[in-house]
This record gives structure tokens, sequence and C-alpha cells, in this order.
């Protein structure tokens, strides 16, 4: 699914997002929905207290529904001077009970969101997937947890930099050996969200494609499978990434493994095979920032070889009991012929 559903705001919420971004306007909150394939109003709340703080709980307590996602701009107090009118945080309402059609759809379409309320007006974001979140509590504990993670050293940083603003090429003399490298491809949020789920446990199967055009990474499917069904998941005709939480057994004990695979079909083009090789280190980072370390990483050509013997092998491969002794090289001599020097 790309990164853009296609959805868009409907008239009546346009018109509604004008008079909210007057600075006279009195709304505190509005929702969103998607409603017949685009962004519908859902309803609104008027400032009833002096902060914003003090408005939170009541207004987000009375317009959310447990098991409904949604999206809520709510109004903080905080004027946008450059627009004379008040900052707004964005806040993402993606419950864990939703099906993952409904989690891929507000991922994907939250950027559209972003851009027809206009994102200047957006002081901050706040995601949330449990209603324990959804309170000015929640709030203030996830924004201390946020902002308590280590900060990047100045080298991180700049190697952030680097791979968000450059390309980089290493073409070698023969032409047949071009090669791409370091080339980072946005993660969309749908895929990012999809990460998050498969972590909280909605499903223990990713795949992920390149759309070669946009350059982006987009997640295709999200499912939960049998490990015997993993192989038939890859397509024989295209690259794909995957990612699959292995729970089994190992001599007794009960164990669980995230594993990435790398699947490369051998009729896949020349552009293709670049561009999922030099995406693959810098999606595994941003897996990596999102919560998930793998046990193994494979790289596969062929989907028959992904099975549950295999899996294990690669997860707990066997110990060479008899390794060969090699024979220990003689010592030189010291007292070898002596040398003739003319």
């Amino acid at each position: 699914m790309s990164h853009k559903t296609g959805i868009k705001s409907n008239n009546e919420l346009l018109n509604f997002f004008a008079k909210c971004k007057k600075k006279s306007s009195k709304y505190r909150l509005v929702k969103v929905s998607i409603i017949n394939e685009e962004l519908a109003l859902g309803c609104y709340k008027e400032v009833s207290k002096k902060d914003w703080e003090s408005d939170f709980d009541k207004c987000i307590g009375s317009v959310i529904e447990e098991n409904v996602p949604c999206y809520i701009l709510y109004r903080l107090d905080e004027i946008n001077k450059a627009v004379d009118s008040y900052y707004w945080m964005l806040i993402s309402w993606i419950p864990d009970t939703a099906t993952i059609r409904e989690k891929m759809i507000y991922a994907s379409t939250k950027s559209t969101l972003k851009q027809e309320f206009n994102t200047g007006n957006l002081k901050e974001e706040y995601h949330s997937t449990n209603l324990e979140e959804m309170s000015l509590d929640g709030y203030k504990k996830n924004k201390v947890f946020q902002q308590a993670t280590t900060p990047l050293t100045q080298r991180e940083q700049e190697i952030n930099e680097m791979r968000r603003t450059e390309i980089k090429t290493n073409i070698g003399i023969d032409s047949r050996h071009q090669t791409m490298s370091g080339l980072n491809c946005p993660v969309s949020e749908a895929s990012q969200q999809a990460i998050r789920d498969i972590q909280r446990g909605s499903y223990n199967y990713l795949q992920f494609e390149i759309d070669l055009d946009q350059e982006e990474i987009n997640i295709t499917k999200a499912e939960s499978i049998e490990v015997t069904k993993l192989s038939s998941m890859m397509p024989t005709d295209h690259a794909r990434f995957h990612i699959y939480f292995f729970k089994h057994y190992y001599e007794g004990d009960y164990q669980e493994s995230f594993v990435f695979i790398y699947s490369m079909a051998s009729n896949c083009s020349v552009k293709e095979r670049m561009m999922y090789s030099s995406c693959k280190a810098p999606f595994l980072d941003k897996i990596h920032t999102l919560g998930i370390n793998f046990t193994k990483k494979l790289e596969v050509d062929d989907p028959s070889e992904v099975t549950e013997e295999n899996l294990l092998s690669e997860l707990y491969p066997k110990k060479t009991l008899h390794r060969q002794q090699f024979a220990k090289p003689a010592p030189p001599s010291r007292a070898g012929p002596r040398r003739i020097i003319k």
C-alpha cells in the first residue's frame, strides 16, 4: 500500500478547517474520521476552560470510541505568529483492536490530513493505541519518555543527516558491476505502524516492497501465518523484505525470535536488485529504532528454502564435534645452509 491512499478531505471538512484556523475561532477540538473513502468531520468541541490542559480529558474522553480509529485536532494556547492563529496538536487514535486495514489506511492518510489542515499550524503530533494513553496524564508520561530517550551523538546525527540527504554511488571500472549503496528510502507511515503492531502481537508476518518510482518502502502484507506458509508469501518474480516473528521450541524450551528475510527472485530487473540491496541496511537501522532487534537476518533467492527446519538450523547452527586438525608447519631451521652472496 502506498503512503498516500488517495483519500482526501470533503468540502465540509475543508471549510471547517478554515474556520478553525482563524484567530477568533473558539474551537478546541475537531474529530476527523475516514468515511466512504474520504476524510470527514466527525464532531467538534469549543473552548470551555482557560487553558488546553484543563479541557483535555473532558474533550478527548467525550469523542473517543474504544475500538474505532480517528484523528483529533486539538487546539493549544500558543499563537503561531507566522500565520497569526493558534497552534494545534494532531492526535492519531488507532487502537490495537482496529483491523489491519483500518490501521494501514489511517496511518497512510495522515500525511494528507496534515497537508490539508496546513502542517505549519501543527505544533506536535501524538499517537495512541490504548485508552489509558488518551488522557492528559498519559500524554505527559509519553512525552517524558520520549525526552528521556538517549540523545544521538554528534557523529550519529551527522550520519543520519547524510542518509537523509545523500545518495552515494559506487561505479566500478567494469560497467557490468555498477552498484549503488547507502540509499535511505523513506519508510511510509503505514509501514512504521505495522512494525509497531507486530511487536504488540497484532500479527507475526510483515512484507514490504519498494516503490521504485517514489523510492519509498511500503507495507504490502500484514498477517498471522504458520511458519509452513512463510515460503508461499514470497513472490517468485520480485524482491521483498520480510519480518517474521518466529515462535518455536528448541531443546524443550519455548523461544521467540524476530527474523528478517530479504528475498530476491532470480528474474528481477537490475534496477530492482540495486534498489533493494542499497536500501536494506538503512531499512534495518530504521526497524531497530522502532524497537525490533533481529535474532537472524537471511537472504534467499529461492522461497522453497524458507522452511521451519532451515530456520531452526540458522538460529541454532550445529556445532562440529570433530574438527580437522591441521598439521602445524615446522619452524624454520636456525642452522640452514650458508648463503653465498657475490
